[in-house]
């Protein structure tokens, strides 16, 4: 390899390093339709969410990683939220109300 080789591979590489990490995806918009605090779930109504291979939008249940969030919003609430598919069904890793 070249000294020019070299140069572009680490800089690419550096590149790759600091990308953010998409563990859970992106946000995705919804409205809080329902909340359990006492089951530690929430209903939204969402669009699609790409990283739990869902192309259409819907309303469903979640749970939520943290009971304490449930308090943070209410029925009505416009909201952005991230999910994941854990062990115990589909749940939400991060929300807060939409701007």
């Amino acid at each position: 390899m070249t000294k020019f080789t070299h140069a572009v591979a680490a800089a690419m590489f550096a590149a790759i390093l600091s990308l953010p990490a998409h563990a859970q995806g992106d946000a995705v918009q919804g409205e809080v339709k329902k909340i359990d605090e006492t089951a530690g779930k929430i209903t939204l109504k969402h669009g699609p969410i790409k990283n739990l291979g869902m192309d259409q939008g819907m309303t469903m249940v979640f749970r939520v990683n943290d009971p304490a969030v449930l308090k943070q919003v209410k029925v009505g609430d416009k909201v952005e939220f991230e999910a994941e598919n854990g062990s115990s069904g589909y749940t939400v890793t991060k929300i807060q109300k939409s701007r």
